[in-house]
Order: structure tokens, then C-alpha cells, then sequence
């Protein structure tokens, strides 16, 4: 591993990362720029606190990948190992405000769309994906091909809660189908991507993107069951 401060030319091996941090940065801000971003420039209501700081931890995770994907192009490893502490932290943040902000806001009845109770189960099993996929990225931090991938499928793998914002008619009408099927595209197009530039399909995206597109299968049948809703009824009172 080399300490070369000096910018290199972006290698092939990284642009998938490095697009993949902009691309997902770019959807969560269009996602959420009508109730969080640029709220004021839209007059939304005023956010309470806990929204304010879950917005932060998602933002500071999201800008923090794109940072550490820079920092892996530019050869800079010291800087990226140095900022993994920050992002362990970061990550562990992530899954328990989010989960209770989730909980609190179908509590109150807020809702992208769906039933509240009913859209639960989006974010909910988002941050179940977003732990087992950062979790197994940490537990291979030493095995840098697996890392990367697992910790762009951590990222990749939880866009439906901002695909279900996208001010788009079509994602509205087609709800949790869109949501999931538009993440599933993503991840489907970053494996595809990944097996014509290495000339194999690597384990990670093989079983780490059938556990995210299961996830949606099993959400989607789940949603509105009787054992879902007493579920999601329980956990908000």
C-alpha cells in the first residue's frame, strides 16, 4: 500500500465506486430536496429534531462514501483507513436513529404514499440490509475486493426510501414496486458493470445482491399481512 499523496489518473477498477458514491449522493439529494434539502426554497413544514438529525447521519454517511471512494482512486489508503474509525461510528448511527425515526414517523402517520404502518416495513428492512452489508464490509476490511463491494451495496442496497420521494408521478402510482425494483436495477447494473470488467461475477455481488433483492420480495409479501401489521401496530405504540 502506497502513501503517494500525488492525484493519480482514476484507474478503471474504480470508477464503479466512484460513480456509484455521486450516483447514490445524487438520488438521496433529489429524493429528499423537497422535505430536507432545500426545504426552505420549497416552503415544506418545518422538520422536528429527530428528522434534522437523521437527515445529518444519512448525509454525513452518504458524503463520507464519496470521500473514501476519492481516497481509494487517488491511492490515498492511509487517509482511508484512518477515516474507517469515523465510519464505523457513522454506520452504527445510521441503524439506530434510523430505525427510530422510522418507527416515530409511522407513528405519526407519515408517509411518502403508502399506509404508514404498510410503508414501514421500506425502511425497516432498509436498515436490516444496511447493517448486514456494512457489517460484513467491516468484518472484511482486509480483504479489499470484498470491502469495497460490500460497502457499495451498504449504500446501493437502501435507495428506496429516496426513490419512494422522487416527485415522479409513475414511482408514486407503481409505489413499493417502483421503490424496490428501480434499487434492484441498480444493483443488478453494478454486478453486471463489475463481471464485464473482471471477467467473473464476484461472490459479493452474487449473494450479497440475491439477500438485497430477497429482502423486497419477502417486504413485498409481507407488507399489509396480518403478522406485519400486528408487528408494525406493537412497535409504534
Amino acid at each position: 500500500m502506497t502513501t503517494d499523496s500525488r492525484p493519480a489518473a482514476l484507474a478503471p477498477p474504480h470508477r464503479l465506486y466512484t460513480f456509484g458514491a455521486w450516483a447514490v449522493a445524487g438520488l438521496v439529494l433529489l429524493g429528499f430536496a423537497k422535505t430536507y434539502y432545500l426545504k426552505l426554497a420549497f416552503g415544506t413544514p418545518a422538520l422536528p429534531p429527530l428528522l434534522h438529525l437523521h437527515g445529518l447521519i444519512m448525509s454525513l454517511w452518504f458524503g463520507l462514501f464519496v470521500v473514501q471512494t476519492r481516497l481509494v482512486a487517488i491511492r490515498r489508503l492511509d487517509l482511508h483507513k484512518q477515516l474507517g474509525l469515523l465510519g464505523a461510528f457513522l454506520a452504527a448511527a445510521v441503524l439506530v436513529v434510523g430505525t427510530v425515526t422510522a418507527v416515530n414517523a409511522a407513528r405519526l402517520g407519515r408517509s411518502p404514499g403508502p399506509p404508514p404502518l404498510i410503508f414501514l416495513v421500506v425502511p425497516l428492512g432498509d436498515m436490516v440490509v444496511f447493517g448486514t452489508m456494512v457489517g460484513a464490509g467491516l468484518g472484511f476490511r482486509a480483504r479489499g475486493d470484498y470491502h469495497k463491494r460490500f460497502m457499495l451495496l451498504s449504500c446501493v442496497g437502501i435507495l428506496a426510501a429516496a426513490i419512494a420521494r422522487i416527485p415522479l408521478d409513475a414511482i408514486a402510482k407503481a409505489g413499493p414496486l417502483a421503490y424496490f425494483g428501480l434499487t434492484d436495477l441498480a444493483v443488478i447494473g453494478c454486478a453486471v458493470y463489475d463481471r464485464l470488467r473482471s471477467g467473473r461475477l464476484h461472490p459479493v455481488f452474487l449473494w450479497g445482491g440475491l439477500f438485497i433483492i430477497l429482502s423486497h420480495w419477502l417486504r413485498l409479501a409481507l407488507a399489509g399481512t396480518g403478522l406485519w401489521m400486528t408487528f408494525a401496530t406493537w412497535v409504534t405504540r
